[in-house]
């Protein structure tokens, strides 16, 4: 196992090198450690740098008296410190108790030791330390293993997963964004022990399938992961050599559905509408007269595991809201016509909109090759929606030129009645049947009103 003090100099910002300087000022040294190492060594460009030290939170806090100074986790040993525009994170070296509940250490003892700090982190690659002056500090041979692109815990690999199952999440997702194995070890501790997963807060493990969902390598994770992802969304498990049995597919549920995600953007609501989209196929699946595998209505019920499942994980009402709305949709036929583009930003929104056809267009790459020619139908309705937008043209209420207001002052009082007629309104003039304008919409009110 390597270990030891390796010369290499990094090019850091003018606050991290003032977070240096400050420090040994006060008589301490600090290092940078963890995510922010591992990413130089990856040659990307840290977002955040955090930092740990030999002095005491109040002793920090000192040494940053001239700076805003946040008590992020000051009970664990951390404080944050704003200098230049930079939010950097220092915690005193520590060493931690039992982990009782599987997520939080019992208690917190803080070290002058760097080394002990160190010992008790997840992986290798995280387990790294590095100051201006002395190099890298690795220890536990993280330098080889981002070197050998493997996952790999500090220590026994049962023990850091039954310290804290979330670690069982955080290797699948470092797999996933980082195109990363599993050492043979971590690999068999985090598969003998997910059923732990169940003990972690909802939101914690929301956060990890996030980006994992997002990972570049998700379609290799989902499919040799999937007991373990299973844990998290039991619905996968059924999905997992589900043969389709139809000439539109080539690849069984999972297949399709890890295939189609890494044909997506990584976002997350579209992630997750894809990840969702076909789960409600096993319990749907039917076989007609000659053989062939139908799914009737398994956009509903995929609709519905969705839905119970991202609440249970609580996920934001909006993030919900958009990842049923696409998986209801997936599977609807969209006629290339201006005025059912015009419906369908009125019913969705143009942002949605916009991704229901990447969701389409995804599902489409992860089908059998005969039917990739939907995939011109959906670069026609793409350009006339562009279009659609690009001239201005109305497909919703606020695109009116006539609203409540103007009702009201040719005396249709009724909130109900108003509400009616501006639908009616909108209806014609996606249809096409009148113009957008202020005047004729005003003669249609008043024929409305004739009517009536």
């Amino acid at each position: 196992m390597k270990s030891g003090w390796v010369t290499m100099k990094l090019n850091l910002p003018e606050a991290v090198l003032k977070v240096f300087e400050l420090l040994e000022t006060g008589g301490f040294c600090g290092y940078l450690v963890g995510g922010c190492v591992r990413d130089f060594l990856l040659k990307k460009t840290p977002i955040d740098f955090d930092m740990t030290t030999d002095a005491t939170p109040e002793e920090i806090k000192d040494c940053f008296s001239d700076y805003r100074v946040i008590e992020t986790g000051i009970r664990h040993g951390t404080v944050t410190v704003i200098l230049g525009g930079h939010a950097i994170e220092i915690t005193t070296h520590r060493r931690e108790g039992n982990y009782s509940d599987r997520r939080h250490p019992d208690a917190v003892t803080f070290t002058k030791n760097l080394e002990e700090d160190l010992g008790r982190r997840d992986f290798t690659m995280n387990a790294l330390a590095y100051h201006p002056q002395k190099g890298l500090i690795d220890r536990f041979g993280g330098g080889e293993d981002i070197r050998e692109r493997r996952i790999r815990c500090v220590g026994d690999p049962h023990r850091r997963m039954n310290e804290d199952a979330l670690r069982i999440l955080r290797a699948l997702r470092f797999a996933a964004v980082l195109g990363f194995e599993l050492e043979a070890e971590t690999q068999k501790a985090v598969t003998e022990q997910c059923g732990q997963l169940r003990e972690i807060s909802a939101e914690r493990m929301a956060a990890e399938m996030s980006k994992l969902l997002c990972g570049k390598n998700v379609r290799k994770v989902l499919l040799e992961q999937t007991e373990i992802l299973g844990a998290v969304i039991p619905e996968l498990l059924p999905a997992e050599n589900f043969d389709q049995n139809n000439p539109h597919h080539c690849y069984d549920i999972l297949a399709h559905t890890a295939i189609a995600l890494e044909n997506l953007p990584p976002i997350p609501h579209l992630r997750w509408a894809m990840l969702f989209h076909d789960l409600g196929k096993p319990e749907t699946y039917v076989q007609d007269a000659l053989g062939i595998g139908h799914f009737y209505g398994h956009s509903k019920h995929s609709e519905i595991i969705a839905g119970y499942r991202l609440n249970a994980l609580k996920c934001d009402k909006a993030t919900i809201s958009k990842v049923c709305r696409l998986i209801k949709y997936h599977d609807t036929i969209i006629e290339p016509t201006k005025k059912a583009v015009k419906r369908w930003l009125n019913r969705l929104s143009a942002p949605l909109f916009c991704d229901l056809i990447e969701i389409k267009r995804a599902d489409v790459l992860a089908q059998s090759l005969e039917y990739r020619f939907r995939l011109d139908g959906l670069e026609e309705i793409k350009n006339i929606m562009t279009e659609v937008i690009a001239e201005n043209e109305c497909f919703s209420l606020k695109d009116l030129a006539i609203n409540g207001k103007d009702l009201i002052a040719m005396g249709i009082e009724d909130g109900q009645e108003i509400g009616r007629i501006l639908r009616s309104l909108l209806d014609s003039v996606i249809d096409e049947e009148i113009e957008n304008s202020k005047a004729v919409l005003i003669e249609r009110t008043k024929e409305i009103k004739d009517v009536n």
